[in-house]
């Protein structure tokens, strides 16, 4: 009956022990970065090899009813490659690529001229 009391007690401590004492901080206070902006990296290039070579080619270089994208900066500004990211156009629909990414695709997409 001890042993089973004692390993019951043992267990516990070490449950207990794993869940506590880790110190979190709060939502009003940022986690201090060294003076440094915390930053996510959004790799652009494959976000496209994931979402856009299959319509606008390998390439970038468009095809039938799918406009090519290797120099779309020439054509619109950022804003307007994110728009129709966000919204879609013609035959692409609407939020293929959201958040983050989609500004990035923008961004990379805008200095392809």
């Amino acid at each position: 009956m001890k042993k089973q009391l004692m390993t019951v007690l043992f267990g516990s401590v070490l449950v207990l022990g794993a869940c506590g004492g880790e110190e979190e901080s709060s939502p009003e206070e940022p986690a201090d970065t060294g003076g440094e902006t915390e930053t996510t990296t959004v790799d652009a290039e494959a976000v496209i090899q994931q979402n856009c070579i299959s319509c606008h080619g390998e390439n970038l270089e468009g095809g039938g009813s799918f406009p090519a994208l290797n120099d779309v900066g020439s054509r619109l500004s950022q804003e307007e490659i994110l728009s129709v990211i966000e919204n879609g156009q013609g035959a692409m629909p609407p939020n293929i690529i959201e958040g983050e990414e989609a500004q990035a695709v923008a961004e990379y997409l805008a200095n392809q001229k």
